[in-house]
């Protein structure tokens, strides 16, 4: 079942109703993740599933899909990520519950049983990020890649100045 996102929902309602959300967000909306990025333009896919596994475990089930638009750090230029997220987060209303999830889910603590299905995505877009954003390609237009004179008169690495000393180690 397909339907708009809400604000807020009642966690365990959702896993009992066994309901799902999908559509797309507006980056700008989310307003945390805003400020790491480039430019506030574009959206972001989802699909949020609501349900109990074999286990009985309640989770979520998070799926994005987005270009974040970010500045690399090496060439200060903009260049988009292509981030897609698919992950399960059990959920919990206790931190002690966190031990009984099983592999693979990660916690989301709701002392209240309510969650804010845009939050949830957007942490989750806010744990995609890389932490020193460089675009693929390696580098830029203007940097040298360096390389010891040694290599560059010779052609090869020099030897190891500490190889006397193995040979007199002997």
């Amino acid at each position: 079942m397909s339907a708009s996102l809400p604000e807020t929902v009642d966690a365990s309602r959702m896993v009992t109703a066994r309901r799902s959300f999908a559509g797309t967000l507006p980056l700008a909306s989310l307003r945390r993740l805003v400020p790491s990025l480039a430019a506030a333009q574009g959206d972001v896919r989802y699909a949020l599933q609501f349900d109990r596994d074999a286990l009985g475990t309640a989770f979520i089930g998070v799926q994005a899909e987005a270009a974040l638009p970010l500045t690399c750090q090496r060439t200060l230029e903009p260049f988009d990520l292509p981030v897609r997220i698919d992950t399960r987060l059990g959920l919990i209303t206790r931190e002690e519950d966190e031990a009984a999830l099983p592999p693979g889910y990660e916690p989301l603590l709701s002392a209240d049983g309510q969650v804010s299905p845009a939050e949830v995505i957007e942490d989750e877009l806010i744990l995609a990020l890389p932490v020193v954003p460089l675009s693929p390609g390696g580098v830029g237009k203007d940097e040298t890649v360096w390389s010891s004179a040694a290599e560059d008169a010779v052609g090869e690495v020099p030897a190891n100045p500490f190889a006397a000393l193995a040979r007199l180690k002997k």
